[in-house]
């Protein structure tokens, strides 16, 4: 099988009895009828989730009954109901269905034996399924991982970056000692919600992308130019903080910071910080873990920082400013320049963009996912249908992708500007409309990209007129919210 190319789950697995179909209630008859007896409460832990070994045994202890025998008669009892009496649980096709269209594989797996499980299968459709495994399939069955460790051998991928849906203690148990991450959906018993583990009432209305959340952390970066440090703007500070906590962000990659702001910043929200220079900074949540580039680069140029989330996953985030003249935008609209001298002149842009890749490669670690964010004053060749600009082209052919782009690949539609919230009109007083056009960016290599947005706090009066706005930039920020795979 091969795995899903963009979500980072890699498989389902999905129990049987309870989960996909209305077994356990069958289950429970059927133990009841060789038992002689209602069963209660406190029979739950025998009987549910449990193979027909395991019951036949706490039977005969009770009873003193031979245990082949009990064995065979659950067996003939819970086969006979099954064949008659299979009924979906309510969202379980739906799901599978889903998962298929999205080239996600499945497998079953099961406490129940091979005959009990092929024929469920072809009441619900064999092909389903890439893969099944039952009790008589693994030496050990449930609560043991071994099932769960051979459908996923089987599958080639691994426990971590697969979800397994179970309706008793019993399988969750099971597959989180595989190390996957569960979802439970409680049939006859309650099931407590824990770390890795996420409890719905039932399969309605899962989906795929909810499955997928499941095995990743996620990690919003932001992009933000602070236009001089945020000084254009009366109380800057206090606004620049407000709008990084109303943007849910957990790393900001800054430019323009005035020299002291990322520090500033990251003391008053209680952060990690880097500073680089009198320009850049990275504030991040969580811990910075080692610091990349040139500590005094200078107005333009980049800086890195590998930060630590929970679980040990690592992240490499870099900030760059690009120089700002000469600017391809106003070449275009107000002196007619064609594509080849817009691109012929993007030649210092090109440079700094390149060196800033070289330093990304130097830094990172196999396995490390990487962002780059920043003010790079070019528009992108995703952008400009026309012209090819070299400096996205290159981060492009670097391996990094344009988080934007992926979330809204329409860029008629979606133009995701930038440049300039404060700027509708040149600022050189000819009353030329400013071109608005696409030069902050969130690039990434690594990561799954859940969202994508432009960001600006309230509705800003242009330049001049600007000390009393709300936000504190001549420029939006930019949002990207990232899956971050559980085995990065």
């Amino acid at each position: 099988m091969t795995p899903h190319p963009r979500l980072p789950l890699q498989a389902v697995l999905f129990d049987m009895d309870g989960t996909l179909v209305d077994t356990e209630r069958l289950w429970w008859e059927a133990v009841e009828h060789v038992a002689g007896r209602p069963l209660t409460e406190a029979d739950q832990p025998e009987v549910l989730g449990r193979p027909v070994e395991h019951t036949a045994a706490w039977l005969g202890a009770a009873t003193g009954a031979p245990v082949a025998d009990l064995a065979a008669a659950l067996h003939r009892e819970f086969t006979g109901r099954v064949r008659t009496g299979i009924v979906p649980r309510p969202g379980a096709l739906e799901l599978l269905d889903a998962l298929a269209r999205d080239a996600v594989p499945t497998a079953l797996v099961t406490a129940s034996p091979r005959a009990v499980a092929d024929t469920v299968l072809e009441a619900l459709g064999a092909e389903r399924f890439a893969v099944s495994v039952t009790a008589d399939d693994t030496e050990r069955t449930k609560p043991a991982p071994d099932p769960y460790l051979a459908a996923c051998r089987a599958l080639g991928v691994d426990p971590v970056d697969c979800v397994a849906v179970e309706d008793t203690e019993t399988g969750v148990t099971s597959a989180e000692a595989a190390g996957c991450a569960v979802l439970a959906v409680p049939s006859l018993a309650p099931i407590d919600a824990a770390p890795g583990r996420t409890v719905r009432e039932s399969l309605t209305g899962v989906t795929p992308q909810e499955l997928g959340a499941l095995v990743t952390r996620e990690l919003r970066v932001m992009s933000w130019n602070l236009w001089l440090g945020g000084s254009e703007v009366d109380d800057h500070r206090a606004k620049q903080l407000k709008a990084v906590l109303e943007s849910g962000a957990d790393v900001v990659g800054l430019q323009e910071t005035g020299g002291t702001a990322a520090q500033e910043l990251a003391e008053a929200l209680g952060w990690y910080h880097h500073r680089a220079g009198e320009n850049l900074g990275v504030i991040s949540r969580y811990p910075i873990t080692a610091r990349f580039g040139d500590p005094t680069v200078g107005f333009y140029g980049a800086a890195g920082v590998r930060i630590r989330m929970d679980r040990g996953l690592e992240v490499d985030v870099w900030t760059a400013h690009l120089h700002y003249t000469p600017y391809g935008p106003y070449e275009s609209a107000f002196d007619g320049l064609p594509p080849a001298e817009l691109i012929a002149h993007e030649e210092v842009r090109l440079t700094q963009m390149r060196d800033t890749l070289r330093r990304i490669g130097e830094s990172c670690a196999d396995g490390v996912p990487v962002v780059l964010v920043g003010d790079f004053n070019c528009p992108s060749h995703l952008d400009w249908p026309d012209v090819e600009w070299p400096v996205t082209k290159a981060a492009e052919r670097a391996g990094l992708r344009d988080s934007y782009r992926q979330a809204h690949p329409d860029a008629l539609a979606d133009p995701g500007t930038t440049w300039s919230p404060i700027h509708p009109v040149h600022e050189d007083g000819s009353g030329r409309p400013e071109p608005q056009d696409r030069i902050d960016y969130v690039l990434h290599r690594g990561l799954t990209v859940l969202d994508s947005r432009t960001y600006v706090v309230g509705t800003p009066r242009p330049w001049p007129d600007v000390a009393g706005n709300d936000w504190p930039s001549d420029h939006a920020a930019v949002v990207t919210t990232f899956g971050v795979p559980r085995t990065s």
